[in-house]
């Protein structure tokens, strides 16, 4: 997500500004003695596509500051909200008549946000309602209006529930602010029943669950809340949240406080964040997590999607110091430290990963274990893969099919086919239709020669239900081979490859059949093309063979275990 043309609309620009991070110091001092207004321009666009949107703000307002341009205003204004300098924003917020129409929304917004930071109800209510905020912020403009009323101490607004045509999540948002706002009014029964029609369905949303929980919680009705956390981990078995609340509602432990008018217009403001998030438009995501912070600046849950966006953006340096944000005995600590250690793992640094799950870890939190297990496994270490996956299968509360299917897997890997032959069996049972153990246990059959006639049957159903997947048409095709079906198998493998092409174990498939059928140039081609493929060494060792002795595959080659 970088900025390429001097030209690109504030829309782009909040894009490219994707890779901020919130600033923990002023900008670093520059020498601005000599540099003309366009200088200033180029040096605040250059510091966006580094990632540096702290400093951008501060090359845009001095080039506005020179020149009077009213485009810079926007631009510097865009990057310090981006950057998460609310205050700089505020400053900088353009009103004037010939300022873009998305930029003077997005800074009503800001300023209403900055003012309820302040305790100033009454001006963000004026903010919000005087003129209508409207797309793309119609929606975070709608639901934080109710919060800015019950900071101005306005009852009756605080109770209106926000109304936007169309807009599902305003109808749904909406009626929880609601429920929210009656309990702190002490109108408890409308309450009780916004927070029934929130969780009415088995698979209500975890955050919903929650909230009535604590609210159940809070009157002293602490079984029913342990009833409805129960229901809610049997849709979520994992969700840390859910747990330790469960856990504090069995133990008669105080419960939460209803949220305050900041940190329920905090929490109202990740709700756009997310529906931004799920629709790739993580500009404007960014854009409601920095204002939900200057709200509440110790919302986890909204730092870890900071950390995200900053992750994905490729600025790790910052998704690192967001992820940082989450203290150690939180619900949210493990799912952070999680992302802490894959942040070193994709850096190219697997020991500091394995060294933070592992600590992650020593006190068993079931999502450390299974972090900890993922990164063993990228690493080829499968044996110490193991025993995290064993415990976490034993202390299950109930039978997980991917725990199983991901020790079978490791298994496999470190050549325990028995073990593996198990488990993947166990967790086939447990999902009859999931195409990737269908797949993984088909090719494990396949490759050793056993169960052929079953092992096709199941390919061909995981195929039907991916028949874009490059490696189950691999394993289709691999089947064909041990058949003796060699013009059905090149058929099948030149289908995989191409949906595949750096594959090298298809490709490794592929010159066997070619050897096969007497397409011997193009066997050796791609056992060629395998060793440029980055293979594991299995895979190395095969391919290098053939090529040694020219004669081809053995009687029964042994190819690599799959990735399947």
């Amino acid at each position: 997500m970088r900025l390429r043309s001097l030209t690109l609309a504030v829309s782009a620009l909040v894009l490219s500004a994707c890779a901020a991070t919130a600033p923990a110091s002023p900008p670093v001092s520059q020498d601005w003695a000599g540099r003309s207004p366009y200088g200033l321009f180029l040096a605040g666009q250059a510091a966006l596509s580094d990632g540096e949107s702290v400093q951008a703000a501060d090359y845009f307002g001095r080039a506005a500051e020179e020149s009077g341009v009213g485009v810079l205003d926007e631009r510097a204004f865009t990057a310090a909200v981006l950057s998460g300098d609310i205050d700089m924003a505020v400053r900088m917020a353009p009103t004037e008549a010939d300022a873009s129409e998305a930029a003077k929304r997005l800074a009503r917004l800001v300023r209403a946000v900055d003012a309820m930071a302040h305790g100033d109800g009454r001006e963000a209510y004026t903010l919000l309602t005087a003129q209508e905020i409207g797309f793309p912020h119609r929606t975070a403009a709608a639901l934080l209006t109710p919060w800015a009323a019950a900071q101005a101490g306005d009852r009756q607004g605080a109770i209106v529930r926000p109304d936007v045509p169309n807009d599902k999540l305003v109808e749904f948002f909406g009626l929880l602010g609601q429920a929210y706002q009656y309990e702190r009014l002490r109108r408890f029964d409308e309450a009780e029943t916004d927070f029934k029609a929130l969780t009415a369905e088995p698979d209500a949303a975890p955050m919903m669950v929650l909230a009535h929980g604590e609210f159940l919680e809070r009157r002293g009705r602490r079984d029913e809340a342990v009833a409805l956390y129960d229901r809610g981990l049997l849709a979520y078995p994992r969700d840390a949240l859910l747990t330790a609340a469960r856990a504090r509602a069995a133990d008669r432990r105080a419960a939460p406080p209803p949220p305050t008018p900041k940190e329920g217009a905090a929490q109202a403001l990740l709700t756009p964040a997310a529906a931004m998030l799920a629709a790739r438009q993580s500009q404007f995501a960014l854009v409601y997590l920095r204002l939900a912070l200057h709200l509440d600046p110790e919302r986890t849950d909204a730092w870890l999607m900071v950390g995200d966006l900053m992750a994905a953006a490729g600025d790790l340096q910052a998704a690192r110091e967001a992820y940082a944000r989450a203290e150690p005995g939180t619900p949210e600590y493990p799912a952070a430290q999680s992302k802490l250690a894959w942040s070193y793992q994709n850096a190219d640094e697997p020991e500091r990963a394995l060294e933070i799950a592992r600590q992650a870890a020593a006190d068993g939190d079931p999502t450390a274990l299974l972090t900890l297990s993922d990164l063993l496994r990228t690493n080829e270490r499968y044996a110490e893969a193991i025993p995290p996956l064993t415990r976490l299968i034993e202390e299950s509360p109930a039978p997980d099919w991917r725990l199983l299917f991901g020790r079978g897997a490791a298994y496999e890997r470190m050549g325990a086919w028995p073990q593996a032959e198990a488990d993947l069996q166990a967790a086939l049972e447990l999902n009859p239709d999931e195409p990737d153990i269908l797949n993984y246990l088909a090719y494990g059959w396949i490759d050793r020669g056993e169960r052929l006639e079953e092992a096709m049957e199941m390919v061909e159903r995981a195929v039907a239900s991916n028949p874009r997947s490059g490696a189950m048409i691999d394993t289709l095709g691999w089947g064909y081979y041990r058949l003796g079906e060699y013009d059905k198998a090149v058929e099948k493998l030149e289908e995989a490859v191409e949906l595949e092409a750096g594959d090298p174990e298809i490709n490794n498939h592929l010159g066997d059949a070619y050897w096969q059928v007497g397409r011997r140039d193009e066997a050796v081609f791609q056992w060629r093309r395998v060793l440029t493929l980055d293979p594991d060494k299995r895979i190395r060792a095969d391919a290098e063979a053939k090529l040694a002795s020219r004669a081809g595959p053995g009687v029964r080659q042994t190819a690599a275990a799959p990735t399947k």
